[in-house]
């Protein structure tokens, strides 16, 4: 269903503070969750809006986004201003570049590189060397329900798999995620949308192989945290149908892990692919932050 109501979800409505400045709202108010650490989801989908309406006040922006990288440098904060500076690199008839900072105070959070594309005709074409997963369908009993993805937004994770128990058996690092959002937008806004789901899921498919360790620890008497994450956009579609995340986590060591995943269609289009690059590693201080882990990573 296309909305008429709105361009953008309120999440995606970002507000000009300055020339090349944009500030997001926020996922949660300070006190409202248990960790005061702005999520990477929200900024993935927050920086591309933001390089979106700076382009747009120029002209309207027919171009898409091709790909986005972001570097985590530091965990971001619910109590101060979310905001995001915009530099044009380039903006060419079939291509463009921005480089989007995330900054609170003077220190700098999160940097993002957007490459714009136009769209064009297809001179070659194939999807080689990879095929969607035979999984269950979102409507399966045994899915279940996951909130990190757009906030409204369905989250279904496959087969019921939990990353966060200690109870969960043992398996292969893959793991299944249907995702689909209420209304469909302008397509860079679907993009949004989809970005902001892509964040939550390697570091616990990383653990799935590994006996007496879980997400339900991270944080607390483990350290872990994305530090990369790029996003790789195919075909376009939209945020309102059915969009299967196939996670699996190629690689563990040495404190890291990197994992990858494919974005599918209901009838087996690969929209999109990501990879991300993670902290998992053993606190040096001490075992057990429990007790004051709102910020620690």
């Amino acid at each position: 269903m296309m909305s008429d109501a709105e361009p953008f979800p309120a999440e995606l409505q970002l507000l000009q503070v300055a020339d090349h400045v944009w500030e997001g709202i926020p996922e949660h108010e300070p006190g409202d969750t248990a960790r005061n650490v702005v999520f990477g989801g929200q900024i993935l989908a927050q920086m591309i809006m933001a390089a979106h309406l700076d382009r747009e006040a120029d002209r309207e922006n027919t171009k898409e986004v091709k790909s986005i990288h972001a570097i985590f440098a530091r965990a971001g904060d619910y109590n101060s201003p979310i905001r995001y500076e915009v530099e044009r690199m380039h903006d060419g008839r079939a291509m463009g570049s921005d480089t989007v900072t995330f900054s609170q105070g003077d220190r700098i959070m999160s940097r993002g590189l957007i490459l714009w594309s136009n769209d064009e005709p297809d001179l070659i074409r194939h999807t080689s060397e990879v095929e969607m997963p035979e999984v269950p369908g979102p409507d399966a009993r045994k899915n279940r329900r996951d909130n990190r993805v757009f906030p409204g937004a369905i989250g279904l994770v496959v087969g019921g798999v939990n990353t966060t128990s200690d109870d969960e058996p043992e398996r292969p690092p893959r793991l299944n995620v249907w995702t689909r959002f209420s209304d469909r937008y302008h397509q860079v806004a679907n993009q949004a949308i989809l970005s902001w789901a892509t964040d939550g899921y390697l570091i616990g498919t990383a653990m799935l192989p590994h006996h007496g360790y879980s997400e339900g620890q991270a944080h607390k008497t483990i350290s872990t945290g994305v530090l990369s994450h790029t996003i790789n956009f195919h075909e376009r579609f939209e945020a309102d149908q059915w969009l299967l995340l196939a996670h699996e986590s190629i690689w563990a060591g040495r404190g890291r892990t990197h994992g990858r995943c494919t974005i599918w269609t209901e009838d087996g289009r690969l929209v999109a692919t990501y990879t991300q690059d993670n902290l998992v590693r053993a606190f040096g201080d001490r075992p057990d932050h429990t007790a004051g882990n709102t910020r620690v990573m």
